[in-house]
């Protein structure tokens, strides 16, 4: 399966491996399952409530049941709640490690979630997610129709890599900023050489550093003879440290 191109804000191009239709469908399932003990739990616990209640006044108990119809409501929205506070992740995407991501290299936002959810009537549960496995296997960026409707795809992540390999936002006591230039960059530029960095380290891709670090240096208006990683690191450091003196 070919790679999918994303080019970042920074218009440094990532190359991405597509979650394959079985990844797809196995995070599919881990999400029903997890869907399904909620239900179970919520109706268990309602429900001893509302026998309660019909014991005590002898009939049902219609706040209970209206409680249910609520409680009921994140299963409803499950998809589109996770993945906006989740990062393009549901449960079942997180434990596989694949994300919803944007062709363009921006962030998903709330509209883009909410068309693939929505879209997912269509997809999965009108056709019993026939048309969604189609369009997956057919398209070249392996794109159900609520992913084309929301300019998205689904792709694999990289291995895990921890806070100590990137230094994201650690602080440091008596910290020393060594480039007062990151003042030109804002949180957005800081949030792209994150994910470029993180992508580099977990592909062993020292090829996109390079080409990261001399705009990144471009930008700023600095030289250093640090190595290209160890540079966006400072730099990573140093808007995190400027960040928190202003």
């Amino acid at each position: 399966m070919d790679g999918i191109k994303i080019s970042t804000t920074q218009n440094v191009e990532l190359e991405y491996e597509p979650a394959g239709i079985g990844l797809r469908i196995l995070s599919t399932i881990l999400d029903m399952i997890f869907m399904l003990v909620y239900i179970v739990l919520v109706v268990y616990v309602v429900g001893v409530i509302g026998e309660l209640k019909k014991a005590e006044y002898g009939e049902p108990d219609y706040l209970a049941i209206t409680l249910v119809i609520i409680a009921l409501l994140p299963v409803i929205l499950y998809h589109f709640l996770s993945e906006t506070f989740m990062n393009g992740q549901s449960f079942g995407k997180k434990i596989l490690g694949i994300k919803v991501v944007k062709l363009d290299g921006t962030q998903p936002g709330i509209g883009s979630y909410a068309l693939r959810s929505l879209l997912r009537i269509i997809d999965i549960h009108l056709f019993d997610g026939f048309v969604a496995l189609i369009s997956v296997a057919l398209t070249d960026k392996s794109q159900r129709l609520g992913d084309m409707a929301a300019g998205t795809t689904v792709i694999k992540l990289g291995s895990k890599i921890t806070l100590r390999d990137t230094i994201l936002h650690k602080q440091q006591p008596d910290y020393t900023i060594l480039f007062n230039q990151v003042a030109l960059l804002n949180d957005k530029d800081i949030d792209t050489i994150k994910d470029i960095l993180a992508y580099s380290i977990s592909n062993n891709r020292p090829d996109v550093l390079t080409k990261l670090a001399v705009k990144v240096k471009t930008k700023m208006g600095v030289s250093s003879n640090l190595r290209d990683d160890e540079f966006l690191k400072a730099v990573i450091m140093d808007y995190s440290h400027y960040q928190f003196e202003k």
